[in-house]
Protein backbone atom coordinates (compact mmCIF):
# COMPACT_ATOMS: atom_id res chain seq x y z
CA UNK A 1 0.00 0.00 0.00
CA UNK A 2 1.28 3.08 -0.59
CA UNK A 3 1.78 5.96 1.81
CA UNK A 4 -1.29 8.92 0.23
CA UNK A 5 -3.82 11.16 1.43
CA UNK A 6 -5.64 11.75 -1.79
CA UNK A 7 -8.26 13.60 -0.32
CA UNK A 8 -9.16 14.85 3.48
CA UNK A 9 -13.19 15.76 3.78
CA UNK A 10 -15.00 17.93 6.23
CA UNK A 11 -17.95 16.92 7.56
CA UNK A 12 -20.01 20.50 8.23
CA UNK A 13 -23.46 21.50 9.19
CA UNK A 14 -23.77 24.26 7.00
CA UNK A 15 -22.28 23.50 3.10
CA UNK A 16 -23.14 27.70 2.10
CA UNK A 17 -21.67 29.04 5.43
CA UNK A 18 -18.78 26.51 5.10
CA UNK A 19 -18.21 26.85 1.57
CA UNK A 20 -18.55 30.92 2.32
CA UNK A 21 -16.06 30.81 5.15
CA UNK A 22 -13.08 29.18 2.79
CA UNK A 23 -13.93 31.16 -0.03
CA UNK A 24 -12.78 34.32 2.66
CA UNK A 25 -10.01 32.66 3.11
CA UNK A 26 -9.09 32.52 -0.55
CA UNK A 27 -9.51 29.17 -1.58
CA UNK A 28 -11.66 28.26 -4.66
CA UNK A 29 -14.20 25.75 -4.54
CA UNK A 30 -16.18 23.97 -7.31
CA UNK A 31 -19.54 22.20 -5.50
CA UNK A 32 -20.85 19.54 -7.81
CA UNK A 33 -23.99 16.95 -6.09
CA UNK A 34 -24.09 19.20 -2.82
CA UNK A 35 -20.19 19.04 -2.07
CA UNK A 36 -17.28 21.31 -2.25
CA UNK A 37 -14.47 20.68 -3.63
CA UNK A 38 -10.73 22.45 -3.37
CA UNK A 39 -7.83 21.64 -4.88
CA UNK A 40 -4.47 21.78 -1.94
CA UNK A 41 -1.72 21.01 -3.28
CA UNK A 42 -1.18 17.35 -4.14
CA UNK A 43 -4.72 16.41 -2.51
CA UNK A 44 -7.94 18.15 -2.03
CA UNK A 45 -10.15 19.51 0.61
CA UNK A 46 -13.85 18.86 0.60
CA UNK A 47 -16.61 20.00 2.41
CA UNK A 48 -19.61 17.54 2.73
CA UNK A 49 -22.32 17.59 5.10
CA UNK A 50 -21.88 15.98 8.51
CA UNK A 51 -24.85 13.58 8.44
CA UNK A 52 -24.15 12.41 4.92
CA UNK A 53 -20.26 11.87 5.72
CA UNK A 54 -21.48 9.83 8.61
CA UNK A 55 -23.90 7.54 6.64
CA UNK A 56 -21.91 6.92 3.66
CA UNK A 57 -18.93 5.86 5.95
CA UNK A 58 -21.61 3.64 7.83
CA UNK A 59 -20.87 5.62 11.32
CA UNK A 60 -22.95 7.39 13.54
CA UNK A 61 -22.81 11.30 13.13
CA UNK A 62 -20.86 12.51 16.29
CA UNK A 63 -21.38 16.28 15.77
CA UNK A 64 -18.66 18.42 15.28
CA UNK A 65 -15.13 17.77 13.94
CA UNK A 66 -16.42 14.44 11.21
CA UNK A 67 -13.78 14.12 9.17
CA UNK A 68 -13.14 11.10 6.74
CA UNK A 69 -9.73 10.86 5.21
CA UNK A 70 -9.30 9.60 1.79
CA UNK A 71 -6.59 7.10 0.01
CA UNK A 72 -7.91 7.02 -3.74
CA UNK A 73 -6.11 4.21 -5.94
CA UNK A 74 -5.73 2.89 -9.31
CA UNK A 75 -8.15 0.04 -9.46
CA UNK A 76 -11.29 -1.75 -7.84
CA UNK A 77 -8.65 -4.67 -7.57
CA UNK A 78 -6.47 -2.07 -5.68
CA UNK A 79 -10.00 -0.70 -3.11
CA UNK A 80 -10.29 -4.61 -2.22
CA UNK A 81 -6.63 -5.45 -1.24
CA UNK A 82 -6.35 -2.51 0.99
CA UNK A 83 -9.83 -2.87 2.66
CA UNK A 84 -8.44 -6.75 3.57
CA UNK A 85 -5.09 -5.59 4.45
CA UNK A 86 -6.28 -2.94 7.18
CA UNK A 87 -9.29 -5.51 8.20
CA UNK A 88 -6.00 -8.04 9.13
CA UNK A 89 -4.48 -4.98 10.84
CA UNK A 90 -7.53 -4.65 12.98
CA UNK A 91 -9.38 -2.08 11.47
CA UNK A 92 -13.14 -2.34 11.61
CA UNK A 93 -15.20 -2.68 7.71
CA UNK A 94 -17.56 0.07 8.30
CA UNK A 95 -18.70 0.00 4.72
CA UNK A 96 -17.76 -2.78 2.60
CA UNK A 97 -16.56 -2.30 -0.83
CA UNK A 98 -19.18 -1.56 -3.72
CA UNK A 99 -20.05 0.09 -6.84
CA UNK A 100 -20.32 4.13 -5.93
CA UNK A 101 -23.03 6.55 -7.25
CA UNK A 102 -20.41 8.08 -9.36
CA UNK A 103 -19.26 5.64 -11.16
CA UNK A 104 -16.63 4.48 -8.94
CA UNK A 105 -15.71 1.58 -6.41
CA UNK A 106 -14.69 2.15 -2.71
CA UNK A 107 -15.50 1.63 1.08
CA UNK A 108 -14.87 2.77 4.41
CA UNK A 109 -13.12 1.45 7.66
CA UNK A 110 -12.10 2.85 11.06
CA UNK A 111 -8.74 3.11 12.63
CA UNK A 112 -8.74 1.52 15.99
CA UNK A 113 -9.03 4.91 17.16
CA UNK A 114 -12.15 5.52 15.43
CA UNK A 115 -10.70 7.78 12.17
CA UNK A 116 -12.62 6.90 9.15
CA UNK A 117 -10.63 6.36 6.12
CA UNK A 118 -12.43 5.81 2.58
CA UNK A 119 -10.04 3.57 0.16
CA UNK A 120 -11.54 4.74 -3.46
CA UNK A 121 -11.30 4.12 -7.09
CA UNK A 122 -12.76 7.00 -8.99
CA UNK A 123 -12.41 7.45 -12.27
CA UNK A 124 -13.32 10.66 -12.82
CA UNK A 125 -9.91 11.89 -10.42
CA UNK A 126 -7.24 10.34 -12.16
CA UNK A 127 -3.72 9.52 -10.10
CA UNK A 128 -0.70 10.96 -11.69
CA UNK A 129 1.97 8.52 -11.69
CA UNK A 130 3.38 10.03 -8.46
CA UNK A 131 -0.10 9.25 -6.84
CA UNK A 132 -1.05 13.27 -7.02
CA UNK A 133 -4.56 13.81 -7.41
CA UNK A 134 -6.01 16.96 -9.77
CA UNK A 135 -9.74 18.12 -8.56
CA UNK A 136 -10.99 18.18 -12.24
CA UNK A 137 -12.87 20.69 -14.00
CA UNK A 138 -16.52 20.20 -12.99
CA UNK A 139 -17.08 23.58 -15.01
CA UNK A 140 -16.25 21.19 -18.39
CA UNK A 141 -18.72 18.18 -17.19
CA UNK A 142 -22.49 17.99 -18.23
CA UNK A 143 -23.18 17.55 -14.17
CA UNK A 144 -21.88 20.62 -12.84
Amino acid sequence: MQQRISLITLGVADLPLARAFYERLGWRGQEVEETVFFQAGGLALVLWGRAKLAADAGVPDTGPGGVTLAQNVRSRAEVDDVLATAAQAGARITRPAAQTFYGGYAGCFTDPDGHVWEIAWNPGFPLAEDGTLTVPDFSRTPSA
